[in-house]
């Protein structure tokens, strides 16, 4: 078979299939744009989970018209002044998401550039470009992406439920917003708007409190009043962020959020390390909930090596790895064996004598086993459960001798502090 070139449109759609995914890939290119372009305020709008509507307004500084034709153009940007890939100080750079976007579904732009007196749009569908006109905007951009994939029917078969693709998206929306606590971001499906999170107030004044409160909207109340402040630095390279106390943890990963210069980023290496930092703290099936912001030098990372840039490569590798478990040991040791507010208020709940039962013996943590009295014992058993991330089997009546008995049960209490193992609990012969 002879060796030919492929025509244009096969060529955007094939460039479309490595950045264009699923509609949350969508939504990621076209906010990192928005934040590219200045915006302090970002709202997201998609329906039937963006398969038939993705639209995001923004109020950056907006281009004008003549630059509206070629932003979908392939390899068009304006976010390599000096066309020095070394340096690259934004979140996109390759000048291919517009056009592969375009290439996949209906998409509409209008843009008014910061102090204009008239705003223009432009049509493109599946990559046919039409005609720049006048358009109706006050300030910023406006795109509407419609019927995606609908030039590629075999993509638009292989998406999932209207839910789990809007999950997506608001899970890359979240990711965003974190590392931009000064932007106001909202997101909707077209009746209710389902996030909602105001630029920081006291970001100026204080950079960490911003930060703290942008990740009590996003992972909750719990992990900001239970996570421990990062602060490093090595070699020109700064780690930021918070780390969850050993005792608020999960059975999985998904509350692990990692930044390389404000970029979201999924990377093995920065999960091990944190992987590495707790495992003298935490079970090996047990994971801590993290928020880390690494700011590394342009020139000893290279976030040119994933078509959606959700992957670096540093120059040192052993150097972050070291800086993030040196860190988030650092901040570990000097907590102690300090509990999270979580597991505080549910001790205390549940160490609460109940109507006719005998008060909590105060003796009973000292010994190995503890001797709880009947009916304390599933509270005390689902709070095991919570503390040590493990199946804990709660006391029966423990006989005054301290004894086995048939069928009673015993709470092994284990040494103090996390991270031990914890024996199975013994039954009677």
């Amino acid at each position: 078979m002879a060796i030919r070139l492929l025509p244009p449109d096969i060529v955007s759609r094939i460039a479309a299939g490595e950045v264009v995914e699923r509609p949350a890939s969508a939504v990621k290119e076209l906010v990192e744009n928005s934040i590219d372009a200045g915006a302090r305020r970002i709202d997201i709008t998609l329906s039937d989970g963006g398969r038939a509507l993705i639209q995001v307004v923004d109020d950056g500084i907006g281009m004008p018209a003549e630059e509206l034709s070629l932003a979908f153009e392939r390899h068009a940007t304006s976010k390599l002044p000096d066309d020095d890939l070394a340096h690259i100080a934004t979140l996109g750079f390759r000048g291919e998401a517009l056009p592969s976007i375009g290439s996949v579904g209906r998409l509409s732009i209008a843009s008014r550039k910061r102090g204009a007196d008239s705003a223009w749009k432009l049509s493109v569908d599946a990559g046919a470009k039409g005609q720049v006109e006048p358009a109706a905007l006050t300030a910023g951009t406006r795109i509407e992406l419609t019927d995606l994939f609908y030039a590629t029917p075999a993509r638009l078969k292989f998406l999932k439920s209207t839910r789990s693709e809007f999950g997506h998206a608001e899970d890359v929306v979240q990711r965003l917003a974190m590392a931009h606590p000064e932007i106001a971001f909202s997101l909707s499906d077209g009746e209710r708007v389902i996030l909602r999170y105001g630029a920081a107030p006291s970001l100026l004044q204080d950079p960490h409190a911003g930060r703290r409160e942008r990740l009590a909207a996003i992972m909750g109340r719990d992990f900001a009043e239970n996570a421990l402040p990062i602060e490093a630095e090595r070699e020109g390279i700064g780690l930021s962020g918070f780390i969850g106390l050993p005792t608020l943890n999960k059975a999985t990963s998904t509350q692990q959020f990692l930044f390389v210069n404000d970029r979201p980023v999924r990377d093995r290496l920065l999960h091990g390390a944190v992987r590495g930092a707790y495992q003298d703290f935490l079970a090996r099936d047990r994971h801590p909930l993290v928020a880390l912001f690494l700011d590394v030098p342009a020139e000893l990372v290279d976030v040119n090596v994933h078509p959606a840039k959700a992957e670096v490569r540093f120059r040192d590798p052993g150097l972050v790895r070291g800086l993030i478990v040196g860190a988030a040991k650092h901040a570990l040791a000097a907590a102690g064996h300090r509990a999270s507010t979580t597991v505080s208020d549910a001790a205390l709940g549940s160490f609460r004598p109940a109507s006719g039962l005998p008060s909590w013996p105060s003796q009973s943590w000292r010994g190995a086993p503890s001797q709880l009295p009947r009916g304390v014992a599933e509270a005390a058993g689902a709070q095991c459960r919570r503390y040590h991330g493990r199946r804990c089997i709660a006391a029966g009546d423990v006989p005054a001798g301290g004894g086995p008995r048939p069928g009673a049960r015993y709470l092994y209490r284990g040494a103090d502090g996390p991270g031990h193992r914890y024996r199975r609990p013994a039954r009677g012969p």
